[in-house]
C-alpha cells in the first residue's frame, strides 16, 4: 500500500509538491510583475520625485540585506543536498544558518523602516514611498512565509529526526526560497541602484 502511493506519487515524473510549487510560483511572478510594472510606469511619470525619494535609501544596508539572502539561498541548497546524502547533522546545520540569514534580513529591513519612519517618512508619504514600502512589505511576508516550513523542519529534525527520504520535501521549498532571493535580485537595483 505505501509502496503503491509513493509510486502514485511520481507518476507524473515530477514529485507532485515540485509541480505544485512550480505552478504556485508562476503566479508568484505575476504578482510581482504587476508591481514592478506599476513600479516602472509610476517612475516614468515622477521621475524627478522618484530620484529624489530613492536618495534617501541606504544603500550600504541593502547591499548588506543582499549578501545575507544570497548566503541563506546557498545553505538553503547545501542543507537539501546534505539531507539527500543521508547527513542529518549537516542539515540542520544548513538549515539553521539559513533560518538566522532569513531572521537577519528581516532584522536589518526593520532597521530600515525604523529609519524612515524616524524621518517621518511613511508609505503615505508620496508615490515611491508607496511602492517601496508595498513591494519590500510583500516581499518580506514572503520571507516569514519561507521561514514557518523551515523552522518546522529544523524542528521535526531535532526531535524525532527527519528521513532521507523526505528531502524532495526540502528540495521544494528550496525552489520556493530561491524564488524569494531572486524577487529580491529584482527588487534590489529597481528600488536602490538605478536612480
Amino acid at each position: 500500500m505505501t509502496t503503491l502511493a509513493a509510486h502514485s506519487r511520481f507518476n507524473t515524473g515530477i514529485y507532485h509538491g515540485k509541480l505544485g510549487m512550480w505552478i504556485f510560483l508562476a503566479s508568484e511572478i505575476m504578482f510581482f510583475s504587476g508591481f514592478l510594472g506599476a513600479f516602472i510606469v509610476l517612475r516614468n511619470l515622477n521621475i524627478e520625485l522618484f530620484t529624489a525619494s530613492a536618495h534617501q535609501l541606504d544603500k550600504v544596508v541593502a547591499t548588506i540585506n543582499t549578501a545575507v539572502l544570497i548566503t541563506s539561498s546557498l545553505t538553503m541548497a547545501l542543507s537539501h543536498l546534505a539531507l539527500e546524502r543521508g547527513e542529518e547533522a549537516k542539515f540542520r546545520l544548513f538549515l539553521t544558518i539559513t533560518i538566522v540569514c532569513a531572521f537577519g534580513f528581516l532584522g536589518i529591513k526593520s532597521f530600515e523602516y525604523a529609519t524612515k519612519f524616524s524621518h517621518d517618512i511613511y508609505p503615505w508619504t508620496n508615490t515611491f514611498f508607496a511602492s517601496y514600502f508595498t513591494m519590500t512589505g510583500f516581499h518580506a511576508l514572503h520571507v516569514i512565509g519561507g521561514l514557518i516550513p523551515m523552522i518546522w523542519m529544523l524542528g521535526k529534525s531535532l526531535t524525532k529526526g527527519y528521513p532521507q527520504s523526505m528531502h524532495h520535501r526540502v528540495e521544494t521549498l528550496g525552489l520556493y526560497w530561491h524564488f524569494v532571493d531572486l524577487v529580491w535580485i529584482f527588487l534590489f537595483p529597481t528600488l536602490y541602484l538605478i536612480f
